[in-house]
């Protein structure tokens, strides 16, 4: 448990964190660029989630040792990945609802008007696809399906590490 405890301060650690993120959201813009598949609103907002992963790292990364950035950076990933979590479980049930009928998407993302990041940067956060179609699967999943997996093991690691510190009464 003191090496699960001691990753919050290892840099290495954070950058597996960020470029596991990068690598999702390469994948996400692959999907999207190459293979063509339309992304709905509620893909975008993962796409949020995963960046905010990213960040976490990011900050991690180049502040693991002072508490102050590991709170930035422990926040940032909580918040991406349980909200993540949460969005890809409405994506699912968007999908597999045989009521799905009572789900509606919307087609411009609900972002804070300080930040319309689908207007600042639309390559990335435009939505143009349908929340309720399910256009590619691998292994009998589809891509939400797949995202519950991603943001549930997340979270399951964020808890561990934190876990970890309060065990070894390190605080964060």
């Amino acid at each position: 448990m003191k090496f699960i405890s001691d990753l919050s301060t290892n840099k290495n650690a954070w950058f597996l964190l960020a470029a596991s993120a990068l690598g999702l959201e390469l994948a996400a813009l692959f999907f999207q660029y190459v293979m063509d598949l339309k992304p709905c609103i509620m893909c975008i907002y993962q796409r949020v989630a995963i960046w905010a992963i990213f960040f976490a790292g990011l900050i991690g990364y180049f502040s693991n040792q002072f508490i102050l950035g590991r709170l930035f950076s422990y926040s940032f990933w909580a918040t991406g990945a349980i909200w993540g979590l949460l969005i890809a479980l409405e994506h699912v049930e968007m999908q597999t609802s045989t009521m799905s009928f009572l789900f509606s998407c919307e087609f411009v993302p609900n972002f804070p008007q300080w930040a319309p990041l689908h207007e600042w940067i639309p390559a990335l956060f435009a939505a143009t696809g349908d929340c309720g179609e399910i256009n590619w699967q691998f292994l009998g999943l589809s891509m939400p399906q797949w995202m519950v997996v991603v943001y549930g093991l997340y979270t399951a690691l964020f808890t561990i590490i934190i876990l970890g510190r309060v065990i070894h009464r390190k605080m964060f």
